[in-house]
């Protein structure tokens, strides 16, 4: 994964896919490789599920998609997910997201899925809601203009 550092800067760093996240932007790629090292860390101490999506004709990572935040039983993860622009509207995180739904039901056993975009971010919002997803109002206000969005597993 640490082949990837360019890659993944490329992604984290552009002004697109950050539009509607609250991190910082990487400025080197060395912030890429301390990203990747961090997620391999996560990944290491089963705190979370981390993939770089890529076409099949190549394997150069164009996007992110995890499960992170599980709930203290392991029944509720978050889901996220990034792409670069130039692969969006093309199909391609349709096809991760039902990928990895399913192996959060089948293979994680989680019983919830939650995901937290921002109220702007409308294509994010009708891709969780093609994929079963519902708006939920819990009634807490949370930073960036995010609305919490779940799949329970008997939605599926």
């Amino acid at each position: 994964m640490l082949d990837d550092a360019r890659e993944i800067f490329n992604l984290r760093s552009n002004e697109q896919v950050n539009q509607y996240l609250d991190r910082q932007a990487p400025t080197s790629i060395e912030d890429a490789v301390t990203f990747i090292e961090k997620i391999l860390a996560i990944i290491n101490r089963n705190e979370g599920c981390y993939w770089a999506i890529c076409l099949k004709e190549n394997p150069r990572p164009i996007g992110t998609i995890c499960y992170f935040d599980f709930s203290s039983d392991q029944t509720t993860a978050e889901v996220g997910y990034e792409l670069h622009p130039f692969y969006q509207h093309k199909g391609i995180m349709q096809e991760a997201l039902t990928t990895v739904l399913d192996y959060g039901f089948q293979v994680l056993q989680l019983k919830c899925i939650t995901a937290f975009p921002s109220a702007d971010n409308v294509p994010s919002i009708r891709l969780l809601e093609r994929n079963g997803f519902k708006r939920e109002d819990d009634g807490q206000e949370r930073e960036g203009n995010l609305v919490r969005f779940i799949l329970r597993e008997f939605d599926v």
